[in-house]
Parts: structure tokens; sequence; C-alpha cells
């Protein structure tokens, strides 16, 4: 095992991390990996737990999962290529070559919403009323996925002197080489961290909204928001982005703004028209043969 210390200098604190949480033969199994694993499996257990309070079909949850999680794969990686298109264009086989990074959190979150809506639409049930209640288990499982990035130690930022600032021989080469601007012997945001705290509070918030409202579309709007201004402001910290073409406009920030204003726009037309959220057909909860 390839162990890599991890430093919170100003605290006196050190932890040995390795992206690799065991090997079978020669092919490696990721710490990444297990943890977005393991998301799945969390959110989908407490999905499927809490339908029945929810006044939601548990085999529908199952339907939901199975067309959301490859649709929020193939929407990561495909998001991720198509920002690094002039690296990937140089040789196709790498756009299949997911073992050596390359998804991105926006990407998989239009993959499955955009999986669920066609759903819906050929089962002819009401969007709003599946979104509205699975939408408050993405927050979750991105907090638990961000791990993932500390194993491998990425998506950290800039460099710092807060008290949780951590640092790595990993870290500081990557900031020798592509942020000549820093100090490669400082250490930087714990970026994951933020992002991982933020949306595991946006995830309770989620909750309570959806316990307590009844209009169309507020608990899927009240994650666009949310998460959009966290995302736009950690984004700003992170030293990965990617930009929009060769502009200075990272892709991460400009969509925030997006999801932001377009969640604001939504939940204000749905309660001045007073959209009711719709109950689900009688036919989804009839148990299959």
């Amino acid at each position: 095992m390839n162990y890599e210390e991890v430093h919170f200098p100003f605290i006196g604190f050190t932890v040995d991390v390795n992206p690799v949480a065991f090997s079978i033969g020669s092919f490696n199994v990721y710490w990444y990996g297990i943890l977005i694993g393991f998301a799945m499996v969390l959110c989908g257990f407490l999905a499927v737990k809490q339908s029945k309070a929810n006044k939601f079909s548990e085999d529908l949850v199952y339907d939901v999962l199975l067309v959301s999680l490859p649709s929020a794969i193939i929407g990561a990686r495909l998001y991720y290529v198509f920002c690094e298109w002039s690296y990937y264009s140089q040789d196709i086989r790498r756009i299949f070559d997911t073992r050596s990074g390359g998804l991105a959190v926006y990407g998989g979150v239009i993959g499955a919403f955009l999986g669920t809506y066609i759903m819906t639409r050929i089962r002819k049930i009401p969007f709003s009323t599946v979104v509205d209640y699975c939408v408050v288990y993405i927050p979750l499982g991105q907090a638990i996925g961000r791990w993932g990035n500390f194993f491998n130690q990425e998506c950290f930022g800039t460099t710092t002197t807060l008290p949780w600032g951590m640092t790595s021989d990993r870290i500081s080469r990557y900031l020798a080489t592509e942020c000549p601007n820093l100090d490669p012997s400082m250490p930087v945001h714990p970026t994951f961290l933020y992002e991982s705290l933020c949306t595991l509070t946006i995830f309770i918030v989620l909750l309570i909204i959806r316990e307590s409202s009844t209009r169309k579309f507020d608990v899927t709007c009240a994650y666009m928001v949310l998460y959009g201004i966290v995302r736009f402001f950690i984004e700003g910290l992170r030293t990965d982005s990617l930009y929009i073409g060769s502009t200075g406009i990272r892709t991460s920030q400009a969509l925030s703004l997006v999801l932001v204003f377009a969640g604001l726009i939504i939940v204000l037309v749905s309660h001045l028209k007073e959209w009711e959220r719709l109950p689900l057909p009688e036919h989804v909860f009839k148990k299959k043969a």
C-alpha cells in the first residue's frame, strides 16, 4: 500500500491516506468508488424506508434508481468530456477510460434529472412529484461522495492560513506544477470538506421542506438555489476548475448562477399560480406480479 501523509499543520494533525482501499490481484479497488457505491445504497435505502410516510411508492423508488443512476454516471462523464474536449479529441478511447478520473457532479445531476424526466413521461407520472421526493437524497450522496476526493487528494482549494488548512506531497507537487502563483509549501482549503458539510446541511433542509410544503417543485427549487449558492462560492476557491472555452469563466460557477435564478423563478411562478403537488396515480402503488 502506498500511503501518503496528509498534514493539517496548524492543528498538528497528520493522517495516512491511500486512494486504494484494497487490491484483488492486479485490480485496485479505490475508496472513491466504494464511497460512491455506499452513497447510492444509503440514499436508495432511505428513499425506500421513507416512501410510505411521504405517500410515495416503494416500487417507484427502485424504478427511479434503475434509470437515474446510470443516467447520472453517463451525464457526469459526458459533461466532463465536453468541457475537456481538447484533451479527449486527441484520442477518443480516452473517453471510456473512467478509471483515470473525469466525472463532473453537475453532469451527474443533469443526467439523473433527464433520465427521471423521460421515465415519468413514458409512464405518465407527474415529474414534479417524483423529483420533489427523490431530489432530497442527491445532496446526501454528494456529501458522502466528496470524501472520495479526500482519498484521491484532489478538488482542493487555494492556499490558506485557516486552522483547518491541509497539505501533502501530492498537493505540493500539483501547486508547483499547475499553480505557479501559489506557494506550494502552504496548506490549502479542504474544499471537499466544505462541500460535504454544506450538502449534508442541504439534505436536512430539504427533508424539512418536503415535509411541510405542498407546492410543485418547492423541494427541487430549494436544492437548485441552495446547492447553486454553495457551489458558486466553493468553486471560486478551487484550483482545478473547468472553464468555458478559453475564457476565464468557471463552468460550474456559470451553471450555479443559472440554477439559482431558474430555481427562484420556478418557485415564484409555482406559488403565484398555486401549483399544488399532484398525487401519484393509483396504478403506481399496485404491487408487481
